[in-house]
């Protein structure tokens, strides 16, 4: 005879309870957790067992098995966290729901998300309190991270195209990220800098006087992390040939070249072109549009513009051109790879939720 465990205490909802379940487990803005929790009970009642609702919720059957002894003894209270020890609570958890979800689904009058103050003047709690509900659901209203889709119809194969030669690179190949960082400006402050001393940061003016531009055209090897470089004062296409020259004179003749660049039409010129078809060992692939992440060079280019190009001070294009170089020539010194670790399938289902969050978001 089978073992069927210890036996459930019959788990029943009531409307409102069904009611309120449901509408914290759909919700998109809801806590994760309790969203968890609502599905858990939902399971439950409709008669499965505990190891079917953990294959359905996606979780383990400890967790089921807690969340419906939760459920039965205290019903929907159950599943709010419990009380930690000291002063009890001073505001109820419905109260938190409804700062959390202000927050998430509208914005105060004449302006453009909540602060504070005007959450706090909302809901009739402190600033305070404010603060530790959004540092406890990690909402930040006063920040905004921007990002581009892209409309590329080749997205996709050209997304499997460049992440495998960063996952899979071919054999007597090296893979190069290439790109030209434009525009790059001889600043010269108008005032010399304050240094930093104990308890008070560096200060610098926030004027300038402009001493011309230059360019800096950057091949980054993917597999150990060196860069072949060039500064140019312009970035045309005879720029960026003779850029591919050098790489050409830099890479052994045994090895072929495959070339990671976004869609500026400098890379596609017929002058180019005319280069690649007469260095047949070189080979392009070319990056989504407005999918700059996805080019290993631009990290190195972040680089550059944090430990050098951030707080410089040149006097003209010459000297910072020099800084330049010398700080190319000191990554080179001990070069480091960028270790790509997500597969295409990862970044299209990353992307996917992207797209379906953006799609909710809508409605």
């Amino acid at each position: 005879m089978s073992r069927t465990g210890r036996p459930k205490t019959e788990l029943i909802l009531t409307d409102e309870e069904r009611e309120q379940l449901l509408r914290w487990s759909r919700r998109p803005t809801s806590a994760q957790a309790l969203a968890l929790r609502s599905r858990i009970i939902l399971g439950c009642a409709e008669g499965l067992d505990n190891t079917s609702v953990a294959a359905q919720v996606g979780c383990s059957t400890n967790t089921v098995s807690k969340w419906r002894a939760r459920f039965v003894a205290s019903q929907l209270d159950g599943l709010m966290d419990e009380a930690r020890p000291g002063r009890p609570a001073s505001i109820s958890a419905d109260q938190v729901e409804e700062v959390v979800v202000a927050t998430l689904e509208s914005t105060p009058k004449n302006a453009t998300h909540w602060s504070r103050a005007k959450m706090a003047e909302r809901s009739g709690l402190s600033k305070s309190t404010i603060g530790r509900v959004w540092k406890a659901f990690e909402l930040k209203p006063h920040r905004q991270n921007g990002f581009k889709l892209s409309n590329d119809p080749l997205f996709v194969e050209k997304v499997y195209d460049v992440v495998g030669l960063y996952l899979n690179p071919p054999e007597a190949a090296v893979v190069y990220c290439v790109d030209e960082k434009t525009q790059v400006q001889a600043l010269a402050r108008s005032q010399p800098a304050f240094p930093m001393m104990p308890g008070m940061p560096e200060k610098r003016t926030h004027d300038y006087m402009r001493h011309g531009t230059t360019s800096l055209f950057a091949a980054f090897n993917t597999a150990d992390g060196s860069v072949i470089s060039s500064i140019h004062r312009r970035h045309r296409s005879i720029e960026f040939q003779k850029f591919l020259n050098k790489i050409n004179a830099d890479v052994p003749d045994e090895f072929a070249v495959h070339l990671v660049c976004d869609n500026y039409s400098t890379h596609k010129s017929p002058t180019i072109k005319r280069w690649l078809e007469a260095h047949p060992r070189f080979t392009m692939h070319f990056t989504p549009t407005y999918s700059s992440w996805i080019n290993q060079v631009e990290r190195f280019f972040a680089y550059v513009t944090a430990d050098l190009l951030q707080r410089s001070d040149h006097r003209s294009v010459q000297a910072l051109e020099a800084d330049v170089r010398n700080w190319v020539k000191a990554w080179n010194e001990n070069p480091k790879p960028f270790i790509w670790t997500k597969s295409a399938e990862q970044i299209l289902e990353s992307l996917k939720r992207l797209l379906q969050r953006t799609s909710d978001a809508g409605h």
